[in-house]
């Protein structure tokens, strides 16, 4: 031991590994004592990063975790229950009867391996690459629209194919917008005020992304990120006044679009009326089938596996149309469950982006509140279509539905947020994030 060493310095180090060598403690010798002292210690010729690993590991959303993976256990199960009799549709009589369940168990443990080397990642490192991540986001929402690299599925081009999975671009650009604009927003803190210079060029980078994404056509996805956006900006600090500017504006553009386009009046109209002879078997043909599937499962459910709607009438059962299924076998009690699940879940995230702001961590502060958005909205969406409060929306219910990229980039985003709940408590232990 160097002379230079201070005497308390050599007690803490010797109390240190004495902690270390104490049963049921972490392994990783003095580092992993050090992590159980109430102060912190300074490094003293430590290894600083294996101790910090040992500390997130320990931090780790207990609650969290367990939410994150009832929500994707059951997924799981009604993913397998919803698509369990597609094979006997001709049009996927190629199929096994656990083709989808198999695909969807890939995605997931290819999500596991991409969010766990997420996690390892420090939010400093993150908000280097907000940069060049939504540059990627682009470029794949661009060559998506490409021939012969998207792929097209009833109509609309939204796929890249990598042979084991098909990677949906616009997944990545819901997360890419959300750091993007958190580091925007954390570089732009001294004109927030300013229309033209806060304001403005996120509103421009927001509407690339959003030509890209009506060009597939994906309005569902531009609407989640153009909501993400506008609510960071405004949990950023911009002018209450700028923030109902930006809504108005987003209102009147949505409005334009529906407006001009005929198939996406139809889906107005026949969301107003779908039990009408004219859009029953038509527009409204999807709508009508997730509220007899709803409606079947009363209050406790025809019981898991038996849905009748999941038998060739109700059309994406296991994607978009999901919570109808479980609404059906699982009754009221089934969907209230959902509810409150991802209530808490969305409300967690958001409490721990609050803390991150707390902290002085604003960037990582805005991403978690931004995932919190990003999961909430789309839940919220998903679930109005399936209970026909909102049109017919072509968006999934986040962490329980079928498809492997929303599984992949919502695992990821789960993955930053406990990462920075795990720097949040180390700094509030007196260490460094």
């Amino acid at each position: 031991m160097s002379d230079s060493l201070s005497i308390s310095q050599r007690l803490h180090i010797g109390f240190a590994r004495l902690l270390a060598l104490v049963p049921g403690r972490v392994s990783g010798g003095a580092s992993a004592g050090v992590q159980s002292l109430p102060v912190n210690l300074g490094d003293y010729g430590l290894n600083s990063h294996s101790r910090g690993n040992a500390a997130r590991m320990q931090s780790v959303d207990q609650a969290l975790l367990w939410v994150v993976g009832a929500l994707l256990l059951w997924g799981m199960v009604m993913v397998y229950s919803a698509s369990i009799a597609m094979p006997d549709n001709p049009k996927f009589a190629r199929y096994s009867h656990t083709h989808f369940l198999t695909r969807h168990v890939i995605s997931m443990v290819v999500g596991f391996i991409v969010a766990l080397l997420a996690f390892q990642i420090r939010m400093e490192t993150w908000e280097k690459l907000a940069k060049p991540l939504f540059l990627l986001a682009l470029v794949l929402l661009a060559l998506v629209l490409v021939p012969f690299i998207g792929k097209g599925v009833n109509g609309a081009r939204r796929w890249i194919s990598f042979g084991v999975m098909n990677f949906q671009p616009s997944e990545l650009a819901k997360l890419a917008t959300i750091i993007y604009a958190a580091d925007y927003m954390v570089r732009k803190m001294d004109v927030k005020e300013k229309f033209f210079k806060a304001v403005w060029p996120m509103g421009a980078a927001v509407g690339l992304a959003g030509v890209f994404l009506l060009a597939e056509p994906d309005m569902g996805a531009f609407m989640v990120i153009a909501t993400v956006a506008m609510g960071i900006l405004f949990l950023g600090g911009v002018n209450a006044r700028m923030f109902f500017l930006i809504l108005g504006v987003l209102i009147l553009a949505f409005v334009v679009m529906i407006a001009e386009s005929p198939w996406r009046r139809e889906r107005i109209f026949a969301y107003l009326d779908p039990f009408s002879a004219e859009h029953a078997l038509g527009k409204g043909y999807q709508l009508t089938h997730s509220l007899i599937a709803i409606g079947r499962g009363e209050i406790w459910g025809v019981g898991l596996g038996g849905s009748v709607e999941k038998l060739h009438w109700l059309p994406e059962a296991h994607t978009d149309f999901l919570l109808a299924v479980i609404g059906e076998e699982f009754g009221l009690v089934g969907v209230t469950l959902v509810i409150c699940l991802f209530l808490w879940l969305s409300r967690r995230i958001m409490v721990i982006g609050r803390q991150a702001i707390a902290l002085e961590k604003v960037f990582a502060g805005l991403v978690a509140q931004g995932v919190g958005i990003w999961i909430g909205f789309q839940a919220f969406i998903n679930m109005g279509v399936n209970l026909g409060a909102l049109p017919t929306k072509g968006l999934t219910l986040p962490l329980m539905s079928y498809g492997g990229s929303a599984i992949l980039m919502n695992l990821v985003a789960i993955a930053i947020v406990l990462r920075i709940d795990a720097e949040n408590k180390q700094m509030m232990r007196g260490g460094r994030a």
